[in-house]
């Protein structure tokens, strides 16, 4: 799955670009953006983004972009508008390389789920790097609104791990 930041890089380097239509698939998973140029500019809508790929290839992906050109595909509006509210969220990341874990055991309940009001204080998940269980708190007040890696997923010094509307 591709991170919010390698996204908005993709959006802007096909806005950017002179190619008017993008696809991208990988394992099943399809990127499609179509631009559309009239009086107000020009408009990259995401159709679908499940694609987990490091930001050089995402930028030689789109140097290759005109061979791999679809068809016309209808964009939806939302997914476009979403990619650019997350701009007002704080992102809690990974303070180092590790394995992420959002419940302390597990049988026991997650420390958050979206939607949770969280303080700064509040811990919200583990990261173990070697047998050391770290705990990550939310550095801020507010509510969580997504979730970005999955339980036991791998992490790396930086990652978000969650979204944070702040109050």
């Amino acid at each position: 799955m591709l991170k919010i930041q390698e996204i908005r890089e993709l959006i802007k380097l096909v806005d950017q670009s002179s190619i008017d239509e993008f696809t991208f698939e990988h394992d099943g998973s399809k990127i499609k953006m179509k631009k559309h140029n009239d009086n107000t500019g020009s408009v990259v809508k995401q159709v679908t983004q499940e694609v987990q790929q490091p930001p050089a290839a995402v930028q030689e992906t789109v140097q290759q972009a005109p061979a791999a050109v679809a068809p016309p595909v209808q964009a939806e509006a939302p997914k476009a508008v979403e990619a650019a509210s997350t701009e007002n969220l704080h992102k809690i990341t990974s303070p180092m390389v590790g394995t992420f874990y959002a419940a302390p055991s597990p049988d026991a309940e997650n420390y958050v789920k979206v939607g949770d009001r969280v303080n700064t204080n509040k811990v919200v998940c583990i990261v173990e790097a070697m047998k050391l269980f770290n705990e990550i708190e939310a550095e801020v007040n507010g509510e969580i609104v997504e979730i970005l890696v999955k339980n036991g997923q791998l992490v790396e010094y930086g990652q978000p791990l969650f979204l944070v509307k702040p109050e």
